[in-house]
């Protein structure tokens, strides 16, 4: 392998010789200059190298890879000519969707392949014929499997995220899909870390690679907002509940919630409003007047929640704003920072949330390097949190009454009922009642169980599970008390010890070193996992597909 290649000195988009219809896509787009690693990557790639790059989410590398691959493609064919892997259904989705906006006007044809998606649409698709195949590695594997995905054609193959998809279990899935594709391909892997398995895998695949590594840039001083910044990490079935309850604590003026997709936006929007709060929907498919609508009644003061996507939010600038919720956490750093910069203004205070599922943890950790700020990880507020705000609010409405408020005509209820009762038991029942008529009822709610945090291994990696045969031991387990969890499909609908350790590491706060021995029998599977962390993981396993499975979760029973 060569070293560090040195800076190209090209400066625009044109200076890198890509084909008109790129560039004008590119210019639609409002890219203006190609960032370090497009400057560095993009000729290489074009001349057919392969590449060896470190680089994280958020330095430009999906365009590093994206413009080459369109570039030097055909498209038309039956077969798909290049095939880029990720580590998951998020990440397949927007490297598809930028591969598309980049490559409309070349007629490029991109499809992306996941988990959790109807196999009968992909199936139709690659029937029809596609050039750029995006997907996560164990549903690509099902389709070359099947017959449904051919390699045949296959000129360039894209690691993207590489460690990460080490860590999740799916490194037997990458090398028997790399060993299915023509040995004549252009191969180029993308890793934000450097472990020795990611140096090994590179030695086995690469031939005469070029080594890139971008730090990514930092934003300029000023430019991240001085905001108190704080996450929730909480289960996916959770997450309107806990956000339910953080803004009943948190009590914003006004406040804007990002989702990732309209659906999201409008099912989020109801929720919250079905919990009584003023909420309102924005995203791109409403019309402008719909849209100017929504934002008079925020600016208004009646509606206090703004539901929006990242597309339906630019340019917003509301001056009430107090706080940003992240519903889910941004998959590029430079994503947060935008949003969150549009509170802590002028020196007025803001408060920036997230909302992140166990398997995102490390993405907050990702953002907290870029920003060189910490994201504080809080537990959601219980029952008693909830109480106790509320008995505050209604404190401080009392004291405000005291200093302001006129209150000479009311002593007469006062005097006439202090020939009955105490005068402690008076004030009693009539902060009772204000508390109530405030909206500080006791009302009834269900604690949002604890998500308890594991450190990760120092190279970022989960382990692997391997061995052979119906029993699978493991180089290391639980160190405690584990339980084992029952999985209602084995052997015979192909599962395999690494798609259970995905499936867990993906789902939950767990990572592959807290896993024991994992058992596959023809129709079930038995993973020891610690004690403390049975519920999270049936939690999170029951709303997951494994190898297009839907899957009964649930404690091993007691042997009779």
């Amino acid at each position: 392998m060569s070293t560090d290649t040195d800076a190209v000195a090209s400066t625009t988009f044109a200076d890198l010789a890509l084909k008109p219809e790129l560039l004008g896509a590119l210019t639609t787009l409002g890219y203006e200059e190609p960032t370090p690693i497009q400057r560095e990557a993009i000729p290489p790639l074009v001349a057919g190298r392969d590449l060896f790059g470190q680089a994280a989410t958020g330095t430009g590398k999906t365009a590093a890879f994206a413009l080459p691959i369109l570039q030097r493609l055909e498209a038309g064919g039956a077969e798909p000519s290049a095939l880029v892997l990720v580590p998951t259904r998020e990440l397949a989705v927007q490297v598809s969707e930028a591969v598309h906006k980049y490559g409309r006007e070349l007629g490029a044809r991109v499809l992306p392949i996941y988990g959790g998606q109807p196999m009968r649409r992909q199936l139709q698709v690659l029937q029809r014929g596609v050039d750029v195949v995006v997907a996560t590695p164990g549903r690509a594997l099902d389709h070359i499997g099947r017959g449904t995905l051919r390699l045949d054609a296959l000129r360039i193959v894209v690691l993207d995220e590489a460690d990460e998809m080490l860590d999740m279990g799916f490194s037997d899935d990458i090398e028997a899909i790399l060993g299915a594709a023509p040995e004549a391909r252009q191969t180029v892997l993308f890793s934000a870390t450097m472990p020795s398995r990611i140096e090994g895998m590179a030695r086995r695949h690469l031939r005469d690679p070029l080594r890139i590594r971008i730090e990514r840039e930092l934003p300029a001083e000023g430019d991240a907002p001085r905001v108190r910044q704080s996450a929730y990490v909480v289960a996916r079935a959770h997450k309107p509940a806990a956000l339910g309850r953080v803004l009943d604590v948190e009590m914003p003026t006004a406040a804007l919630v990002f989702c990732r997709t309209r659906a999201e936006v409008d099912q989020l929007t109801e929720t919250l409003n079905g919990r009584g709060y003023r909420a309102e929907a924005l995203h791109g498919g409403m019309t402008q007047e719909q849209r100017d609508k929504v934002m008079g009644r925020l600016r208004a003061g009646t509606a206090d929640l703004l539901v929006a996507t990242d597309v339906a939010a630019r340019g917003l600038d509301v001056e009430q704003l107090t706080h940003v919720v992240n519903y889910d956490v941004p998959s590029a750093p430079e994503s947060y920072v935008h949003r969150i910069g549009r509170i802590g203004r002028a020196g007025r205070e803001g408060v920036a949330i997230t909302l992140a599922e166990p398997r995102e943890h490390r993405m907050l950790k990702s953002i907290e390097r870029v920003t060189r700020q910490r994201i504080a990880i809080e537990k959601v507020p219980t029952v008693a949190d909830l109480r106790a705000r509320r008995l505050e609010l209604t404190r401080a409405a009392l004291h405000e009454s005291l200093l302001s408020d006129d209150l000479e005509p009311f002593r007469v209820v006062v005097d006439t009922l202090a020939d009955e009762f105490d005068v402690v038991e008076i004030a009693l029942a009539a902060v009772r009642l204000a508390h109530e008529l405030g909206g500080g009822g006791d009302d009834e709610q269900e604690e949002i169980p604890e998500v308890a945090l594991r450190p990760s291994r120092p190279d970022g990696g989960r382990g692997g599970a391997g061995g052979k045969g119906p029993k699978h031991g493991r180089g290391r387990g639980p160190s405690g008390p584990v339980t084992r969890v029952f999985v209602g499909a084995g052997r015979g609908a192909g599962i395999r010890p690494q798609d259970l350790v995905g499936a867990i590491t993906g789902e939950t706060s767990l990572t592959g070193r807290d896993i024991g021995a994992i058992e596959i029998a023809q129709r079930f599977a038995l993973v020891e996992v610690p004690e403390a962390a049975t519920d999270e993981v049936i939690a999170g396993l029951r709303g997951t597909k494994l190898r297009g499975n839907k899957i009964t979760v649930r404690r091993e029973r007691e042997r009779r």
